[in-house]
């Protein structure tokens, strides 16, 4: 086996926190914090991922209230051992051109799009943790025969977990965070103009 380089040993017994992510240019693109350990997105990203992302963040930007923007691929500091990366948020921020992450207080919108190396995060671990700290709606966007499906949740203040809020196919139509109204056919390029199939 080989040895691992030095600054993939963690600084503390602790694990990682937050701010060490900072401080590790050498860390592949798209490295997340889970409870102080780093996790890697080692498999190549497929086209079907990667245009659905930018097609979100088209349809979202086009929406979104004045004061708010979106964005893809940005940190989120849930606590001092947590920094997920989701695929898409929705942020009350300003815009600062030197930011790596928000607070959760920030945040008004999560997406995460699910891959092979990413369900059990997305649909679990994630989706308790973006609930913890109090990020108010999530979604998690599943490939349906090449097609999106979104799972809309929204965070239930009295308990503090997500409840489901729709299972969506063809459009996404809902009030919260923001009116949104989404063609999720059209979003996947190959695919515009395809019926579903029944």
């Amino acid at each position: 086996m080989s040895e691992l380089p030095d600054w993939m040993y963690p600084p503390r017994a602790e694990g990682w926190f937050a701010e060490d992510l900072d401080r590790l240019p050498q860390a592949p693109r798209h490295t997340e914090l889970i409870d102080g350990a780093l996790v890697f997105m080692m498999s190549p990203q497929r086209w079907w991922h990667g245009e659905l992302v930018t097609d979100l963040v088209i349809a979202l930007r086009a929406q979104v209230p004045e004061g708010s923007r979106v964005g893809r691929e940005m940190t989120i500091r849930l606590d001092k051992r947590n920094r997920p990366e989701p695929d898409l948020i929705v942020t009350v921020a300003p815009y600062d051109p030197d930011r790596t992450l928000f607070a959760p207080d920030e945040v008004s919108l999560v997406v995460e799009v699910v891959s092979p190396e990413s369900a059990h995060r997305d649909r679990t671990v994630k989706w308790r943790k973006y609930a913890e700290a109090g990020i108010p709606h999530y979604w998690v966007v599943e490939e349906e025969n090449d097609l999106p499906v979104v799972h809309v949740h929204e965070l239930d203040c009295s308990t503090g977990a997500y409840v489901a809020a729709g299972i969506f196919r063809e459009r996404l139509e809902r009030p919260v965070p923001f009116p949104v109204d989404i063609d999720l056919d059209a979003l996947v390029p190959a695919r515009k103009g395809q019926k579903r199939a029944d």
